[in-house]
């Protein structure tokens, strides 16, 4: 069978659960190939199919995320390393980001709570050289993919990657205040119905926040003050349904909030000053 095949027939067995099975199929193939997926479609249709690609449709047809497998996934156009250890980089994400980058200053602090993979933090740092920052995470998987990534984008030097739980007293104690905090934090409700490939997937202690998805809102939003320069920002994602009662905890303690839509038009990040 060649390349070509073995991809169309891996197709027709990855639509039964994946809305993208041929591009599931193209990506997976290129990684068994050890070539980019242009370089396959160009150069290797033809060639016979690698031993290891049944292996990694097995893998997605178990709905394994396609970034998972391939250990890496694209964000605001860099590749990140990813691992079950973080949630995976979503384009719905890149919204926050550019709302971050027009808030920020040309130079100064940014914290990044909760920065998994450090898809956020790293994002800001490369697009504004004048930017240092921290990252935490609780978990230390997360760390190490986060580092890993400072590291692999030349950002080991101005990215402190830390260990530290905003649940805990005291966790913010010597790192002094920031120009901009962003966060991800888990905003999904625990009764919600995820599909497969993120519920069974991607870590749980990323996703949810209690029954209502607003629990880790309802801790950071009032460390807030503690955090942020007269003159800063927050920018915090928040779930298409949740700009009401997350901006109603902001505006409880004493913050003005604007509401920010991604490229879908869907609520999808928060600014408080």
């Amino acid at each position: 069978m060649t390349v070509a095949e073995a991809i169309r027939s891996a197709t027709g067995r990855l639509s039964q659960t994946s809305d993208t099975a041929r591009l599931d199929a193209e990506l997976l193939m290129a990684h068994a190939l050890g070539v980019s997926r242009s370089d396959m479609l160009l150069r290797h249709t033809g060639d016979p199919v690698p031993a290891g690609f049944g292996a990694l449709i097995d893998r997605r047809a178990a709905r394994e995320p396609v970034a998972y497998i391939l250990g890496e996934a694209e964000f605001f156009g860099r590749s990140f390393i990813v691992t079950p250890d973080v949630l995976i980089p979503r384009g719905d994400s890149e919204c926050v980001v550019e709302v971050a980058l027009e808030v920020a200053p040309s130079v100064g602090r940014v914290l990044d709570l909760g920065t998994g993979s450090g898809a956020l933090l790293l994002t800001l740092l490369a697009e504004r050289e004048g930017l240092q920052g921290v990252g935490i995470d609780a978990s230390l998987g997360a760390l190490a993919v986060a580092a890993a990534n400072a590291a692999r984008l030349g950002l080991a030097e101005r990215a402190h990657i830390l260990h530290r739980d905003w649940h805990e007293a005291g966790w913010a104690g010597e790192l002094g205040q920031f120009d901009l905090v962003i966060a991800n934090p888990p905003y999904v409700e625990t009764t919600a119905q995820l599909d497969p490939d993120v519920r069974d997937f991607e870590p749980a202690s990323a996703l949810f926040a209690g029954e209502e998805g607003l629990d880790d809102y309802r801790v950071i939003i009032p460390q807030l003050r503690q955090l942020l320069t007269d003159s800063g920002a927050a920018v915090l994602e928040i779930g298409a349904s949740q700009a009401s009662s997350v901006s109603q905890i902001a505006e409880a303690e004493g913050f003005s909030v604007a509401v920010r839509q991604d490229l879908a038009g869907r609520d999808r990040a928060l600014v408080l000053r």
